[in-house]
């Protein structure tokens, strides 16, 4: 009887990353949508009360979705104040974290307002690392914004030449 030869061949499986489609959430659908991503996070995980978290410049601000396979998974704003452009409401879903969702609302930010002089944000002290990551700079003293504790980031290059 012959010897028989078996050859392992290793199957590979590609997984394709999903896409992450960063827009304007311009129409009455997106906003529903990412008012109730922010719920999701900022209201229920974060228990700040809805009366902080809607506030008076929702209609002023530009707000930005993170669509991925269809569904609405992230968001953030920024606004024009009296010190500057503010990135703001930065909030994924659970599921989403630590899946580039928050890197691409942050990278799309920073590409809408490359020209503005100043821009900054206040961190939860949880990511002031990550916010790091994008050039910002932690500036004066940690302080309670609705609860929870922050820090004022800046651009680096702001930082260094105020």
């Amino acid at each position: 009887m012959g010897k028989s030869t078996f050859f392992l061949i290793p199957t590979f499986v590609f997984l394709m990353a999903k896409s992450i489609i960063i827009q304007p959430a311009n129409s009455a659908e997106l906003r529903k949508a990412i008012f109730g991503v922010r719920r999701e996070v900022f209201v229920v995980e974060q228990e700040v009360s809805e009366e902080e978290e809607y506030d008076e410049y929702e209609t002023s601000s530009f707000h930005l979705a993170a669509i991925v396979d269809g569904k609405i998974v992230g968001t953030c704003r920024y606004r024009s104040t009296d010190k500057g452009t503010k990135l703001e409401r930065f909030a994924v879903l659970k599921k989403y974290r630590g899946k580039d969702v928050g890197e691409c609302l942050v990278r799309h930010c920073l590409d809408l307002v490359h020209t503005e002089h100043h821009v900054y944000l206040h961190a939860q002290v949880q990511v002031v690392d990550f916010y790091a990551k994008f050039g910002f700079e932690a500036v004066g003293p940690q302080f309670e914004e609705a609860g929870i504790q922050h820090y004022k980031m800046v651009l680096e290059s702001i930082a260094r030449s105020t």
